[in-house]
């Protein structure tokens, strides 16, 4: 396989690590539209912190005519000597909730202009199934002018990166693999197997490793909406949720999740991907969509509670200083693509309470760019009226919370780690 030349499409979360690890063996190209990410990348900055300096130092290069290593950059003709693509461009959802496949028809567009014979395209990006072959593939036919399955080939890789985790990392996760014809599978599951360690599985059809991604996400999403769900009716009883899955979790097929607001780039969007084409054949998906309304519903549900919980305290909320801690979608992490915290924000600011965002992860341009919303990465000076812990990052476990308390303010704790809080007090 010393032949083997990858260039890998799109190099934020999922796109990195991956041209890294194969940097490592391979003459890899990372290629990604905007400038300003290569330049950083080329200095061994990465801005997802998913790779350390030393990491990146160790693999780049700066020509694409060198052998195995890293060429990253935000120009075309770089991608031309490849011949296996990797794309790993995201596929987000719209305001009504529909599936967009602009990054990756846009993708293939880009992939199509240096496709040669023999060449092989592999999808990464969560689908749902059909979208390879019934929408990538025809791009890739009308821009190269070459023939599907003859001429070239397509394989699909579902990734499953988890941000911000440092001990599953891509190549201790094992991967899905599959191709558009037998043998492509085995050639691009070899491809995988040369730099996986946790191993790779061989799906039958590229649909039915696109099925597989969509449903892994869409199964976590059920079950957190289900422990959401309980915590709601927990909370009329005056029960502590925590306790009941603490007890509950002594069975040894309790599975373990947890209530909170279910955001991100997979989870909160891959089963809208599920049920637009269930719908599309006719089906109307129950569950799924069930789910996903009652985890999309959290963001008001916390902001309602903190609200009633203000009032209890006789706390005047229209014009009440409220901290809230952390906004992106998970902790350890800064993504804030598709985070939750910002709908507990956005309600709270229609009571009239004035927002502080603070989380040391986070680009507070980004945000700003994404959501309209400030944040700050330093410690708060002042105290507040309410103070919401909504992501459970490792620096708020080192810090003194309270001190960030007027004498009769409220503490909501959305993951419920910081201990027994009752109605509101710690």
């Amino acid at each position: 396989m010393t032949d083997i030349k990858i260039g890998i499409i799109g190099l934020g979360y999922v796109g990195l690590p991956l041209a890294r690890l194969f940097a490592t063996s391979y003459n890899v190209v990372g290629f990604d539209i905007k400038e300003e990410r290569i330049k950083d990348l080329n200095q061994g900055i990465d801005s997802t912190l998913e790779v350390s300096k030393e990491e990146l130092l160790d693999v780049l290069h700066d020509s694409s005519d060198i052998g195995n290593g890293l060429y990253c950059s935000n120009k075309t003709e770089d991608l031309v000597d490849c011949n296996y693509y990797i794309i790993t461009v995201p596929t987000p959802i719209d305001k009504n909730n529909r599936p967009v496949l602009t990054p990756l028809y846009k993708s293939s567009e880009t992939i199509g202009g240096v496709l040669k014979k023999g060449d092989i395209v592999i999808y990464e990006s969560t689908v749902y199934p059909g979208v390879t072959e019934e929408e990538c593939v025809p791009v890739l036919e009308r821009v190269s002018g070459l023939t599907f399955n003859e001429d070239f080939f397509v394989g699909y890789s579902p990734e499953r990166i988890n941000p911000g985790d440092k001990l599953h990392t891509v190549d201790k996760i094992l991967k899905v693999t599959s191709g558009s014809t037998p043998e492509i599978g085995k050639r691009v599951d070899a491809l995988y197997a040369s730099v996986i360690t946790a191993g790779t599985h061989l799906a039958p059809t590229i649909k039915v490793a696109e099925a597989a991604k969509v449903i892994e996400n869409s199964q976590r999403d059920i079950n957190i909406a289900f422990v959401n769900e309980l915590a709601k009716i927990f909370n009329l009883m005056g029960v502590d949720t925590q306790d009941v899955l603490a007890a509950a979790g002594t069975k040894w097929n309790f599975l373990p999740f947890k209530p909170g607001l279910v955001g991100g780039h997979c989870i909160g969007v891959d089963p809208y991907y599920l049920a637009q084409k269930a719908q599309e054949l006719g089906y109307h998906p129950e569950i799924i969509l069930a789910g996903r309304r009652l985890n999309d519903s959290m963001g008001a549900y916390v902001a309602s509670e903190v609200v009633k919980l203000m009032l209890q305290s006789d706390i005047k909320v229209n014009g009440a200083k409220i901290l809230v801690l952390g906004i992106t979608f998970k902790e350890n992490c800064p993504d804030v693509r598709n985070t939750k915290v910002v709908d507990v924000v956005k309600d709270l600011e229609e009571y009239g309470t004035k927002i502080t965002v603070f989380d040391p992860w986070v680009n507070p341009e980004e945000v700003k760019n994404e959501y309209g919303l400030d944040a700050i990465n330093k410690t708060p000076k002042e105290k507040f009226d309410a103070i919401i812990h909504a992501v459970a990052h490792k620096e708020f476990s080192d810090i003194d919370i309270t001190a960030f308390k007027k004498e009769n303010a409220i503490i909501y704790d959305v993951k419920g780690v910081l201990g027994t809080i009752v109605n509101g007090k710690l």
